[in-house]
């Protein structure tokens, strides 16, 4: 069975960083492609990053470029998301999703057959 164990959540103040990590259960690990995924209260999950398998695109929603960068250590079955200059418009609860059945392509997120359970990210100062 795939599981996904999402890390390093937490309250910052606005204009901090964190990194996030989603650890993967299954291999080989770069077959997976790795979606990052953010909702906050009372709205829609939201799609913000990607790598697809093989790293051969990289995604990521307008709102978040520049400022977040996606990652993979295969060695670790671990992805990354690295958020810089937080916002509390940030704040939300993220979630990362695997899929191996597309290849070279971001699932949507409708598509995406394995997610981890969340991690709480708060911008407060």
């Amino acid at each position: 069975q795939v599981q996904l164990v999402e890390s390093g959540g937490g309250l910052v103040q606005p204009g901090g960083s964190l990194r996030l990590s989603c650890e993967l259960s299954a291999s080989p690990f770069d077959f997976y492609a790795i979606g990052w995924f953010r909702q906050a209260p009372g709205k829609e999950r939201e799609g913000i990053s990607c790598i697809s398998n093989k790293d051969e695109i990289i995604y990521y929603t307008d709102s978040v470029k520049g400022r977040f960068t996606i990652s993979r250590d295969n060695a670790k079955s671990t992805a990354y998301l690295q958020i810089n200059s937080l916002k509390p418009d940030d704040t939300a609860v993220y979630y990362c999703a695997a899929d191996h059945r597309r290849v070279g392509t971001c699932p949507a997120r409708d598509d995406f057959a394995w997610w981890g359970q969340g991690t709480q990210v708060t911008v407060s100062a």
